[in-house]
């Protein structure tokens, strides 16, 4: 509380008590996705991937990237890119090659063994969204709302990044 108290300019105690109660979820939520994924992977015997390089699998998807571009298009929100890069090609879940015209860069994409880890986070994904919506957990109107207002927290964010007031 003194925290927030110290905060406190021209906000009012309830925006800044919500708005600290937001970022708090919001990392909870990343992790609490990332622990879902562990089990999902343990449950099913896929123990030389972490949930971070799975989840890096899958919003990698079909395309081919550079390292530069996996953080810079929101694929990987990691500081260790190199290193899970590293990694998912030593176990040949990624295949790396030198770019053509800039030989500094290494494009990335998805082995078969990728593509098939994508295809079992993607289907994790497919039953939790079964299963929100099967048990009125939250409608797609609420959905459109929730992915609406994290995109405005975004673009505040990376303004705030930009120097953009």
């Amino acid at each position: 509380m003194a925290l927030q108290q110290a905060l406190i300019g021209k906000t009012s105690n309830a925006y800044l008590g919500d708005y600290m109660e937001t970022l708090s979820m919001v990392e909870r939520l990343h992790r609490l996705l990332l622990d879902v994924i562990k089990d999902e992977f343990e449950r099913l015997g896929l123990l030389d991937i972490n949930s971070v390089q799975a989840l890096l699998l899958f919003n990698i998807g079909d395309n081919e990237v550079t390292a530069g571009e996996l953080k810079s298009r929101g694929y990987y929100q990691g500081s260790n890119v190199s290193y899970n890069l590293k990694k998912l090609v030593d176990a040949d879940y990624m295949h790396h090659q030198r770019c053509q015209i800039d030989r500094r860069a290494v494009r990335v994409r998805l082995t078969e063994k990728g593509r098939n880890i994508r295809k079992v986070v993607g289907e994790l994904f497919a039953r939790h969204s079964e299963g929100l919506e099967e048990r009125a957990i939250l409608d797609q109107g609420a959905l459109i709302y929730l992915n609406g207002s994290l995109r405005s927290l975004e673009r505040y964010w990376g303004d705030q990044i930009r120097y953009i007031y």
